[in-house]
């Protein structure tokens, strides 16, 4: 289970996010949503201790990790993919799947799992991440934090900037991630009926603030557009 209690983070002198309080399951989906520049990756990267929270508490099951350095967090089961579809670049993909394999006792059958799960991916092993698409370095950045084994899994707009042909194919991985029953999902998400498939609870999130939250499902998506008016 993931909390973040009345946390305050920011940049600098500049304060982002002002006393936010999010819970997130172990063995489900939460969505966060709100309008660009309202502090969603802000208060992602708090959980994920990248951003210092100046006030409040983050707790990681139970354990205290708001001074934790982010290995740490990643070491007690945390995973992050940051937008952007990052990878290394001048690594084949098979190379980028192994870096993060390589020292764990199960390292070859992490991979395959994670090829099992995005099967494209078998085919594009010998190349260079830097020339695979949008959508292919996505799906390579989710499988690379699987291979970790997370228990919490933080998702930072995972289908953003990302063909429409592979959009449903991420967005089916990720609802079946969200229905494994032992792991935590956090999504920012701009597709408000995808986030709310995908998450059993939903927060909105404006100028910092926790601004309404509520149960998920497609019935929700007429309350989370009236409290972001849209």
């Amino acid at each position: 289970m993931l909390e973040l209690r009345e946390v305050h983070t920011g940049y600098g002198r500049s304060t982002v996010v002002h006393g936010a309080s999010i819970t997130v399951p172990p063995d489900g989906g939460v969505a966060i949503m709100g309008h660009n520049g309202a502090g969603k990756t802000t208060l992602l990267r708090a959980a994920v201790g990248l951003c210092k929270a100046t006030k409040g508490t983050v707790l990681l099951d139970g354990e205290d990790v708001t001074s934790m350095r982010p290995s740490g967090r990643v070491a007690r089961g945390l995973a992050y993919v940051p937008q952007g579809q990052q990878s290394f670049g001048q690594l084949t993909t098979l190379e980028n799947l192994q870096l993060v394999a390589d020292g764990r006792a199960r390292g070859k059958d992490l991979i395959d799992e994670a090829l099992d799960m995005f099967p494209a991916l078998t085919a594009l092993l010998p190349r260079k991440a830097g020339l695979l698409s949008g959508g292919q370095r996505q799906q390579l950045a989710i499988a690379r934090a699987l291979i970790t084994e997370p228990r919490m899994l933080i998702l930072d707009e995972p289908t953003e900037g990302i063909q429409p042909s592979v959009v449903q194919e991420i967005e089916e991985k990720i609802l079946a991630l969200t229905e494994r029953g032992n792991l935590g999902v956090l999504l920012v998400e701009q597709h408000i009926g995808f986030a709310l498939r995908a998450a059993q609870h939903y927060y909105v999130i404006e100028a910092g603030h926790i601004t309404a939250s509520g149960d998920g499902g497609t019935m929700a998506a007429s309350e989370v557009r009236e409290a972001m008016a849209i």
